[in-house]
This record gives C-alpha cells, structure tokens and sequence, in this order.
C-alpha cells in the first residue's frame, strides 16, 4: 500500500492541513493500491504563495537557464523510466508495452521539444517604431487528466517552465502517483524552490479553487467539456487566461481509393488505442457505402490484432480506468442498441475470463446515423460508430455536424483529394494516413473542443503577454 500523503510546495515535501485521503485504486484488479492527501484550499493557497514569491527571479531567468533547465529534467526522466512505467501500468490499467512506447516517451519527448522550441523563440521584436516583449504571464495554475497521466502534465510543465512561468499543478486524483515522480524529477534536475508545485485532492476542491483564485493568472485544463464550462465561468470571476483542451468525437474519413485493410486497421487501433479513452480517438468511422461488406469483414478480420487483457501480460489494451467510466460505457452502447445501429460485434458485459477489473467488450456499430447519441456524445471507451455516405460533400459534412472539433482522420491514396478533405474538416489536427505525428506542430481544437494551443512554440506562447514599448530606439 503506497502511502503518498504530502504535497510538493516551495520545494519540499510538506504535510497538508487536512486529514481526508483518496484512495487509488488499480483498474486491473479492482484493489487499492495506495492513498493520497485530500488537499485543502490552504494547502492550495501555501503552494500559490511559493510560485507567486518565485515568478520574479524565475521569470527573469534567461533563454539559455531555461534550456538547461529542460535538459536537465530530460536526464533526471530518464533515469526514472522504469518507475514512470510501472506507475502508469498500475495505475490507469494500461498495458506494459503501451505503458512505454506511448506514455513514458509522450512525456519524454515534450520535455525535449521545449527545449528546442526554446532556442529559436522570439522573445523580442522590433515593429516599426515599437519594441514587443513577450512576458512570462505570472503564476499558472495546471489541471490535468487521468488518460494520459505523464503526456498532459509535460505538455503543460514544459511550455511553462519555458515561458518563465512558476506553476501549481492538480493531477487527476485515479493517476496521481506519475505526477508526483515528475516533482521527484524536477527536484533532481535543480527546478528553483516554488517553480513546481503540486497539489493533490479532488476537483471540487483544489481544481475549483485553482481556478477562481486571484493570484494565478493563467488555467490549463484538459479534460470533459463540462468541467471545462465550469472553469470558464470560476475564472471569469478574476479575468484570468484560460486554456482548455477538451472532449472530441472525431472522424475519420475513408476515401473511395482507400486500401479497405489499411483503412479497417488504422480504425480498429484508433479505439482500442489507451482503451479508447483518448480525446482524439476517431470514433465516428465514415465509409463509401459500396465499401460496406467489405470493410466489416475486414474491421473484423483487424480486431484480434488488439487483444484486450491483463496490463501486465502482452496485450494492447487494458481496463477501462475505474467503474463509473465502465458503467458509462455500457450505457452508451445499451443507448445504440436502443437507437438502432447494428451490433457487429461486442456489446454490453466484460470479455469472457475478464471478470474482475473494469474491462470491457470491443463494440463496433454499423448502420449508425450521425443524430444518434452514440455518434454525437463522447463516449471515451472502445467503441466505433460507422457511419456510411454516397458522396465526398456528404462525408465532409457529417464529418463537421458535431459540436466537437479536436481531431480528424483521412484514409486514401489520392493526395488531392486528401488534401481537400483534410484542409475541410474543422479540427485542430488532422492526420492524413498514418502520419507521423510532429511535436513541434500546435495541438488543440475548435467549437467546444477548446480554447488555445500547446505542444511546441505555440504551447509556450500560451503562457506569455505580448508587451508593446513605444518609442524606445
């Protein structure tokens, strides 16, 4: 049983106020594996304290501090792969393999690329006769989800240490024990006192609080669109800088020209990929209705190349992360049953021989219209609505009819017509085939996917206030 119940504040481990504890438990089988400080709004308020005391010498440090700053912490990290992995794999459930070739490496490579994005950022820029300055915008405050428990905390760490901006982080509380051996890193790299922080506890309390108090000038929040709602109206209280990455029910698009057992795999390992539960995952399949039988036979043929199982065990996919996610998930696949679509496979219940753990069955359906609830409501668990149309505007346009716009998906061979639909779909990033991703290029989404960017130049931009001198030769 991991006893884990301080936070990191000023630079050191510190007893909180409080006496509350959560428990964490591991998906897989269901049992407690440890607890954690249920922090208070004081806790909260000593970690704000620290950062606000750092922000005016951290945000003074220069370019070359802070690359070497960042290339220090990429060292220290990867001297704890081995623990960042068997954290991740204990605590959401995610196979070892995935575990590290996704999660370990996601959260390496952001650390890196900061670090490079850094050497070449413009900081300063003459324009006519006025000089702008980006500054560091002040403390931030980083809320972060329990998907991708190393990705979203280094996506957001990184671009503020880059910026100069000290930070107080809330890790989701199901996947708290990754975040706190990145502030055991940070204290091995040399990170300055009351740079990092973190705080953990639940979202009513530290989450609420980070986001309406009045000495963090910045929140970045990943997460469902309804908390993001929420955050939005807290930090209107105190006119704060917002970033929120939020929810998605992206498509993918198979051409006419399209390979049908290339297009049926790249759909197949898109659900079943972290178990579905992934923003980005392309959930809404949309296929040439003459490609119909064969595409199922083949999305069929694809699925036991995924195999669903013990995390510890050579499988891709594990549990779902805990049982209200499961029971979410069931009632979004009874909800298609309810509504008509064909079940080609799955359905409701766990995997034969899974019983204990929160697993659960790959379901595709097919024949799904696009106002179904299964095709317009974030699941965030394996399971794929195809949608058939008879023409490419008809494609782009069901592709579009959500509310979501985080990602988006094309599969075919013509680069014109890739290109056509790829620039028509309205999402914050498009993958065309099995393109290779790019860190280096901005992440987010459009409507009510997001506000912002990250990853990158664009994510250190976030954390900055352009400043305009006028007159200064």
């Amino acid at each position: 049983m991991k006893q884990y119940l301080k936070h990191y504040i000023n630079g050191a481990w510190v007893e909180s106020t409080g006496q509350n504890t959560i428990e964490v438990l591991n998906p897989a089988t269901e049992k407690t594996i440890g607890l954690i400080s249920a922090g208070t709004e004081e806790d909260l308020n000593k970690a704000v304290a620290a950062a606000r005391r750092a922000f005016p010498s951290f945000s003074e440090t220069t370019r070359e501090e802070r690359i070497a700053l960042l290339e220090r912490i990429v060292t220290a990290y990867e001297q704890r792969k081995a623990d960042i992995i068997d954290a991740v794999t204990e605590e959401l459930g995610c196979p070892r393999s995935r575990s590290e070739q996704v999660h370990y490496n996601m959260g390496l490579v952001h650390f890196k690329q900061a670090a490079e994005s850094l050497k070449d950022f413009t900081f300063e820029e003459k324009r006519e006769n006025s000089t702008i300055v980006k500054d560091s915008i002040g403390v931030s405050g980083l809320i972060t989800p329990w998907n991708f428990p190393t990705n979203q905390t280094s996506i957001k760490i990184a671009g503020a240490l880059a910026a100069g901006s000290p930070m107080v982080l809330k890790p989701a509380s199901m996947t708290p024990y990754t975040a706190m051996i990145l502030a055991e890193i940070f204290d091995t790299a040399g990170v300055p006192k009351g740079v990092f922080n973190l705080v953990n506890g639940s979202g009513k309390t530290i989450g609420n609080a980070i986001s309406s108090h009045p000495d963090i000038d910045l929140v970045s929040f990943t997460g469902s669109t309804a908390v993001g709602e929420q955050i939005m109206k807290r930090a209107a209280t105190t006119i704060k800088k917002i970033t929120l990455e939020l929810g998605g029910k992206s498509p993918l698009i198979v051409l006419d020209d399209a390979d049908v057992q290339e297009a049926s795999d790249i759909a197949v390992s898109n659900i079943m990929n972290n178990t579905g539960q992934v923003c980005t995952a392309a959930t809404r399949v949309l296929v040439p209705r003459q490609m119909k039988a064969s595409f199922e036979k083949e999305l069929l043929n694809a699925l036991p190349n995924y195999p669903v199982g013990d995390p510890q065990n050579d499988v891709f996919t594990g549990p779902l992360i805990a049982e209200k996610i499961w029971d979410r998930v069931q009632y979004y696949i009874q909800k298609g049953i309810d509504e008509g679509a064909n079940l080609l496979t799955g359905g409701l219940g766990k995997p034969d021989g899974l019983e204990t753990g929160f697993y659960v069955k790959p379901t595709i359906f097919t024949d799904v219209q696009n106002d179904m609830t299964i095709a317009q409501e974030e699941i965030f668990g394996p399971v794929m609505s195809v949608i058939y149309y008879d023409s490419l505007e008809e494609a782009i346009k069901i592709a579009n009819d959500t509310t979501y716009g985080l990602a988006g998906y094309v599969v075919g061979k013509d680069e014109a017509t890739l290109s056509h639909v790829a620039r028509s779909i309205r999402a914050g990033r498009i993958h065309v085939n099995r393109g290779k991703s790019d860190y280096s290029a901005p992440f987010g989404g459009f409507k009510h996917s997001g506000i912002g960017r990250e990853w990158g130049d664009y994510g250190i931009e976030e954390y900055l206030e352009p400043k305009t001198i006028v007159g200064l030769e």
